[in-house]
C-alpha cells in the first residue's frame, strides 16, 4: 500500500509539513516493498488558486491509498481525495515522517 506524507524534505527522517496543498514534498512509502520515493511539490507554491485540488490530483496520479498530514486538506481538495478513494489521516504536523508512520500503524492519528 502506498502511504503519502506531506513533508519538508525527502527522507523518512524529514519533518512533516502540516500543510497539504502547498506542502514542499511528498514522501511516498510503500509498506509492502518498503520502498521510499519522494515528489517535489514546491512548484505549486506559485499557484494563485486551486493548490489543494491540484495537489489531491497529483496524489491520485502517484497511486496514493493513504495520506498522512498535519492539518488536512481544504474542502475542494477533500472532495477530490474522496472521489479517488484516498484515506486521509491528520494530526501528524509536529512529527517526522517516520514517527507519523508509527503513529498511523498504532492507530493514534485521526481519520479525517
Amino acid at each position: 500500500m502506498k502511504i503519502v506524507f506531506t513533508a519538508k524534505g525527502t527522507e523518512l527522517s524529514s519533518a512533516m509539513d502540516p500543510r497539504f496543498g502547498r506542502t514542499d514534498y511528498f514522501v511516498i512509502y510503500d509498506d509492502v516493498t518498503k520502498e521510499v520515493q519522494s515528489f517535489d511539490n514546491r512548484a505549486i507554491e506559485n499557484a494563485a488558486h486551486g493548490a489543494g485540488p491540484k495537489t489531491a490530483q497529483k496524489l491520485a496520479e502517484l497511486g496514493a491509498q493513504v495520506l498522512i498530514t498535519g492539518n488536512g486538506p481544504g474542502g475542494n481538495a477533500d472532495a477530490v481525495l474522496k472521489t479517488t478513494g484516498v484515506e486521509v489521516y491528520v494530526g501528524a504536523g509536529e512529527m517526522t515522517v517516520e514517527k507519523a508512520y508509527e503513529a498511523y500503524k498504532a492507530g493514534s492519528l485521526k481519520k479525517a
